[in-house]
């Protein structure tokens, strides 16, 4: 039986200086993005189109949702398959591209967990678990571009 599940967040623009959208440089590209009981993502868009650095951009926060779909389900399997993992750390990198109208996609996205895992687990059934974190992230598998996976495994105390 499949499930269905609902996500509702609200976004708001927060960068009208005065004038609106009156011309191009004269507006913040600052927003809110806000779900009930949960701290408010201060947005912008990315530097490179006016944004401000200090705000996450949409390109960081879907990195990140790969990044983190995959974290959750690769601590999942490890958790019914008798992996103990220590620590995960993943410093995810994803290339977007511009065409010629200014609009643009991403072309590919990797992720790069190193993980530790407690003396006693099996190094490579730690490293097989992130095939099956991939094949099962919600995220990954609603992208049309590949993300790829540059995995490391460490076993604590080795």
């Amino acid at each position: 039986m499949s499930k269905s599940h609902r996500y509702a967040t609200t976004l708001t623009w927060t960068g009208n200086t005065g004038a609106g959208t009156a011309g191009y440089r004269g507006y913040e590209r600052a927003h809110e993005v806000a779900a009930p009981g949960k701290p408010v993502i201060l947005g912008s868009s990315d530097p490179s189109f006016r944004g401000d650095p200090a705000r996450w951009n949409p390109e960081e926060l879907l990195l990140a949702s790969i990044s983190a779909c995959h974290q959750l389900w690769y601590l999942h399997l490890c958790a019914v398959n008798g992996v103990v993992v220590t620590a995960y750390r993943d410093e995810a990198v994803a290339v977007m591209v511009e065409d010629e109208t200014g609009g643009g996609r991403f072309e590919s996205a990797t992720l790069r967990p190193r993980v530790t895992i407690a003396a006693g687990s099996d190094p490579a059934k730690a490293m097989a678990l992130h095939h099956e974190a991939n094949a099962k992230c919600f995220v990954a598998n609603s992208l049309n571009f590949p993300v790829g996976h540059e995995a490391t495994v460490a076993v604590e105390g080795g």
